[in-house]
């Protein structure tokens, strides 16, 4: 005998940040409304769990729409008008109306002051059940059509139908391929998040050492700057993460071999960090530049430098050569560092990817090819640079979702 499918009114696949904001801001304003939410782990929340080393990095201190959109490679005209709708200060607003107090660190990223990201979970949680939300683990969506006017999904466990289906699951290849058979576009994914590899031998058992510093990727228009963290694997922090977010499809047909260019002062030229070191050669001409490090940078890089740059130990500045000196001036600006391969960046899987947003009306994160189907959050190509970003595209869609849910 065949099972009857158990109908809800409204369906949320994936039980991450988006689908639970989706799901709390739409009951909020459908109050008799059945919603169910089908997670396919035995967990909920597992991304926000684990996000800003388990602080949860909920958003980023920046309140102007258009600023804000410019920290996504992929999206940014899309979420303007969103962005509109609801962003930083809503979203703060919104987790203090529930008890959640969040604080601006110096980098511009909110974390709860709790510094805990179960402050987070436990607040989704609460909401969920105050307004009877039901949450369905170990539900893997085997296929998803249409049934008349309704949406029929079968699921590992059961069949339901609904009349209103959100997908907020993320990069889930699966669904992906589920909403491919829909009509829908997709554009492959690929890591976007991530660190370069390097075992350079100036980077050499330097791990914990930051500087500022501007970094471009040689052959291409790809610039950024900012921190500059050495790692055990190769080169981290900011400026990095900003180059793999922005470069994720170049990067990837390279197979992630490339060379990138790192000046370490900044934006100072050859010429002008020559004339420093000159200045320097005659001020200190009995000392060795080994002894203190110049231009703000740790003594430990400092060193390796002038190693880099056929200056040993014991050489006194005085001594120095026009050639040591301008080989050192180069170092310093314009070094060559060979990349070879990535690593994750620490637990935060993120990929450039998903269905295409032409297909997308961001008045409702509505498909304009099926009527009664909203997708939020990474399952669409929208992705951002690290910083709090990601999670503020979840909380933005998912409450546009809700309001045009509501408004039919």
């Amino acid at each position: 005998m065949e099972t009857i499918p158990t109908h809800q009114n409204i369906i949320i696949i994936g039980g991450g940040a988006a689908g639970f904001f989706t799901a709390i801001n739409t009951a909020s304003r459908c109050p008799d409304t059945s919603i169910l939410i089908l997670e396919r782990g035995k967990e909920v929340l597992t991304k926000v769990r684990i996000s800003g080393g388990g602080r949860c990095n909920v958003t980023h201190a920046e309140f102007v729409p258009k600023e804000l959109s410019k920290n996504y490679p992929r999206g940014e005209k899309e979420l303007l008008g969103p962005f509109h709708t609801f962003m930083t200060g809503d979203t703060i607003a919104w987790f203090e109306d529930r008890g959640v107090a969040l604080k601006i660190e110096e980098d511009g990223r909110m974390f709860p002051v709790s510094d805990s990201s179960i402050t987070i979970i436990d607040c989704f949680l609460k909401e969920a059940d105050q307004l009877g939300i039901t949450v369905s683990k170990n539900h893997s969506v085997q296929k998803i059509s249409k049934m008349d006017d309704l949406w029929f999904l079968e699921t590992s466990q059961n069949n339901f139908t609904c009349d209103a289906l959100v997908i907020a699951t993320g990069s889930n290849p699966k669904v992906w391929k589920l909403l491919e058979n829909l009509g829908h576009t997709l554009t492959p994914a690929v890591p976007s998040l991530f660190t370069f590899n390097s075992k350079d031998i100036r980077i050499k058992d330097l791990m914990g050492l930051s500087k500022e510093a501007s970094v471009e990727i040689v052959g291409t228009k790809l610039r950024s700057e900012g921190p500059l963290l050495i790692t055990h694997w190769g080169l981290s922090g900011p400026g990095i993460l900003k180059l793999s977010a922005w470069g994720a499809r170049e990067l990837a047909a390279m197979n992630y071999h490339f060379t990138i260019r790192v000046n370490w002062l900044l934006d100072k030229s050859v010429d002008e960090t020559m004339e420093d070191l000159m200045s320097l050669k005659n001020k200190f001409a009995k000392q060795s530049p080994h002894t203190y490090a110049q231009f703000d940078l740790p003594k430990r890089l400092w060193q390796n430098l002038l190693i880099a740059s056929g200056i040993t130990e014991g050489t006194k500045w005085a001594d120095l050569t026009k050639n040591q000196l301008l080989s050192l001036s180069t170092e310093l600006t314009c070094g060559l560092y060979e990349i070879k391969g990535k690593s994750t960046f620490k637990e935060e899987f993120v990929t450039a990817g998903g269905i295409h947003l032409k297909e997308i009306n961001f008045k409702t994160f509505e498909s304009k090819l099926h009527p009664n189907l909203y997708l939020a959050g990474e399952v669409l190509n929208i992705d951002a640079i690290t910083g709090g970003f990601n999670f503020q595209n979840a909380w933005t869609g998912g409450y546009v979702i809700a309001q045009a849910i509501a408004a039919k």
